[in-house]
């Protein structure tokens, strides 16, 4: 299939609802990869039962990458093992994360969006083409193949979007910009301003911190790993300067999520995670 016949990413989804305006994503109607469930990387900690209403149709959803992980782990990863049976680095803070913050979305904006994530192969055919957001958790060693590396690029210059999240520290960025290098080895990382659009198009987020890592805290009282303890906002963009990779650098939006009822989890974390997060998601459908 040349690349003329693939559905052509986010030409789909005109209309975005978030303060009285009409999003509709059309995606759905195509034939995408059915929902399904895997191995969550922490076990009980951040399993979440099925919504009742999570076969229900909607405009948006929360993809999430799957990705080989090589077999360094890195500071609080998990490489190695059956990438596509879960349980390793790409399902950190899944699918309770994903599924709180939907809600949250919910809660926030008239966005109509699904109740469960979707975990998204880029080995499957032209699925990921069907996704304008993908979460990319915890990519401290992403072993990405020169056909997902290839499939993945193409679904970004198309439009797609990228968030990578859960990593701290020179260790995890470094392991991180060796994937990164074989998605755009000819683009450079930038760091975003405060006053990128990114951060101003729901919230105002005038003011920025890290978003703390929950097991670091309970481990030695730190909210990260490594030496990074220096939030970062990061991005690549494209020739027209859109964010196709957003970067969360020495932050975890993952845990801000799917601890965000946690009394033992600070409630300014969840706060500017999730509306953080807001602010992606609509980027992602505007830009």
């Amino acid at each position: 299939m040349n690349s003329s016949t693939k559905p052509r990413l986010l030409s789909i989804a005109p209309w975005l609802c978030v303060t009285g305006c009409v999003f509709t994503f059309l995606g759905l109607a195509f034939g995408q990869k059915p929902f399904r469930e895997f191995i969550p990387m922490e076990g009980a900690a951040s399993a979440s039962s099925l919504p009742a209403d999570y076969q229900a149709k909607a405009e948006f959803v929360l993809g999430r990458l799957m990705y080989p992980s090589g077999s360094r782990g890195g500071r609080g990863g998990r490489g190695g093992g059956n990438w596509q049976q879960g349980g390793t680095n790409w399902t950190v803070d899944y699918p309770r994360g994903d599924r709180t913050f939907a809600g949250a979305i919910r809660r926030l904006t008239r966005i109509d969006v699904r109740s469960v994530e979707q975990p998204v192969n880029p080995d499957e055919g032209d699925d990921i083409f069907f996704w304008p957001y993908l979460h990319v958790g915890m990519p401290t060693n992403w072993n990405l193949s020169d056909a997902q590396a290839a499939k993945i690029r193409e679904y970004l210059l198309r439009g797609g979007f990228l968030l990578c999240d859960s990593y701290f520290g020179t260790e995890e960025w470094e392991g991180f910009m060796v994937g990164l290098q074989k998605l755009f080895p000819d683009r450079k990382v930038v760091d975003l301003p405060d006053d990128d659009p990114i951060f101003h198009n729901v919230f105002d987020l005038q003011e920025k911190y890290q978003v703390g890592n929950f097991r670091s805290m309970q481990r030695n009282g730190n909210t990260y790993r490594g030496d990074g303890s220096i939030p970062r906002w990061r991005a690549i963009k494209d020739d027209n300067g859109r964010v196709m990779i957003m970067m969360t650098f020495n932050n975890d939006l993952g845990d801000s999520w799917q601890l965000a009822d946690n009394p033992e989890y600070p409630e300014k974390f969840s706060s500017l995670g999730i509306r953080l997060g807001v602010n992606f998601v609509v980027y992602t459908m505007t830009h």
